[in-house]
């Protein structure tokens, strides 16, 4: 038993050096070209993900309850959020079976069985036999080529890419609850301008069927006063059909019935939030699409590693130990027990060039990766520049309509009294009611979109932009996000 155990001694030896090893590229984040700073703001650097980061309730720098409690209930009960929470669940069970292959694997397989044999039978003792067996197998593959622990490498990547996935969900749907609720408010806006007018020309309907009594005002003037009229309700319509949409898609986005969600009608006003000059650089770090992208990279440069281990030797440790005994009553004494323990090796020699095609493939889909990394990355300068460019040029757009809403009621009012004195016609009145009507509508969505464009940069900067300090968390629960590894 000693010489056995001596002659075991050297494969043990030989595989824990080995296992020190790991072929394969060890992982380093690719390079990607990066604008030193934006042209709309303050100085950025390049993109390091942190989809570990903690996002926080960014929506509440627009001080709105009612947004607050939507995006509460959106967290809760949104089906695709809670389907990405149950992908980073099964991630997280395929890492640990990855994990599994660390150790050893070590089983039991108790049995017993009565035989009689036949005495007419060739080449067999006659009588009857018994034999209980109660055996257990350990098996355990010395990582010497790293093939384990690449794939537990892949793995844990594509767990930390799993997690950040579910971050740009998460972030997505906030996101596009804010858009919606904005965009019904500015339509909520529209829906009252639309009626104080419908309440305005209705009341000069009155005035100028008066005044056609009166023989002061024509036909004329009466029928284009009903069609401005009928005009303004018909476009009241359709403005109630589009926040019927908007309440609607909100309602999916909650996790509830549309027949059964409404939001009270709230006119938009104010304006929204100043984004910060000079936001701070490390907050694009935080999109969790650019940390996704860049953990794929990283689990498919770890598969290349387990690719590549395909080309050498597979070395097993196997062992078994257990009693076995004709009589049951005996099974467990000493003189009963057995053993066995030694090594194996696997030496791959010809695979008809499966495994070459398997390294090439796990290169390639390394070069995929990359690719798709450095894009998003570009993708994310690209969207913040335009948000940025958009809340700028709305701004200035923004003032421009107050301007010309404030000119077309003054031209409305002196329209209206040159009309009632008899130096204009009713054909004056129309216009200048139309050009006046359409200005406040044209104020009232050019709100929602500033809106609307400081929801999109929030989300293109990857959220939580108010946050002057980051604080990572981390948690071994389920459906919690991990913290991922600097690599």
């Amino acid at each position: 038993m000693k010489m056995r155990l001596l002659s075991v001694i050297p494969a043990l030896v030989l595989g824990g050096w080995l296992a020190g090893c790991a072929v394969g590229p060890n992982y380093q984040r690719a390079e990607v070209p990066t604008p030193p700073a934006f042209a709309e703001a303050g100085p950025w650097k390049q993109a390091a993900p942190a989809d570990e980061l903690a996002k926080g309730d960014w929506w509440t720098v627009f001080n709105d309850a009612p947004l607050n409690d939507l995006e509460g209930k959106a967290t809760q009960s949104n089906q695709q959020l809670q389907a990405a929470i149950a992908r980073v669940d099964q991630a997280r069970s395929i890492s640990r079976v990855a994990r599994s292959e660390l150790f050893p694997t070590v089983t039991t397989d108790p049995a017993g069985e009565e035989l009689r044999n036949s005495p007419n039978a060739t080449q067999t003792l006659p009588g009857q036999s018994s034999d209980v067996r109660v055996p257990v197998d350990l098996t355990y593959e010395v990582d010497a080529w790293g093939r384990v622990r690449r794939t537990v490498e892949a793995a844990q990547a594509g767990v930390q890419a799993s997690v950040a996935d579910e971050e740009t969900v998460r972030l997505t749907l906030h996101a596009e609850v804010a858009q919606n609720y904005f965009t019904l408010r500015a339509t909520d806006s529209e829906l009252a301008i639309l009626t104080s007018a419908i309440d305005l020309r209705q009341q000069e309907l009155d005035l100028i069927r008066a005044r056609y009594q009166a023989g002061s005002s024509s036909d004329l003037d009466v029928s284009r006063a009903e069609t401005e009229l009928t005009d303004a309700k018909a476009e009241l319509a359709t403005v109630r059909e589009r926040r019927a949409e908007l309440e609607h898609a909100l309602a999916v986005l909650e996790g509830a019935a549309a027949e059964s969600f409404h939001i009270a009608a709230s006119p938009l006003g104010g304006v929204p939030p100043a984004i910060p000059q000079g936001v701070p650089s490390d907050l694009l770090e935080r999109r969790p699409d650019v940390a996704s992208a860049e953990r794929t990279m990283a689990a498919t440069n770890a598969q290349i590693g387990v690719a590549k281990a395909a080309f050498f030797p597979v070395i097993q440790l196997t062992g078994a130990a257990g009693f076995e005994s004709a009589d049951l009553g005996s099974l467990f004494d000493w003189s009963s027990r057995v053993w066995s323990i030694g090594p194996s090796v696997s030496l791959p020699i010809f695979d008809g060039g499966k495994n070459t095609a398997n390294l090439n493939r796990s290169e390639a889909a390394y070069d995929e990766a990359v690719a798709n990394y450095r894009q998003q990355v570009l993708t994310s300068f690209a969207e913040v520049e335009n948000g940025l460019s958009s809340l700028r040029n709305l701004s200035d757009q923004a003032a421009a309509e107050q301007s010309s809403v404030d000119s077309s009621q003054r031209a409305y009012k002196l329209s209206d009294l040159r009309y009632k004195t008899g130096t204009d016609t009713y054909l004056d009145v129309i216009d200048a009611e139309r050009s006046a009507l359409q200005s406040q509508r044209a104020a009232a969505q050019t709100l929602g979109q500033r809106y609307v464009s400081s929801v999109l940069l929030v989300k293109a900067l990857g959220g939580g932009w108010r946050d002057s300090a980051i604080h990572a968390f981390a948690s071994t629960e389920p459906s919690q996000p991990q913290p991922t590894p600097a690599p």
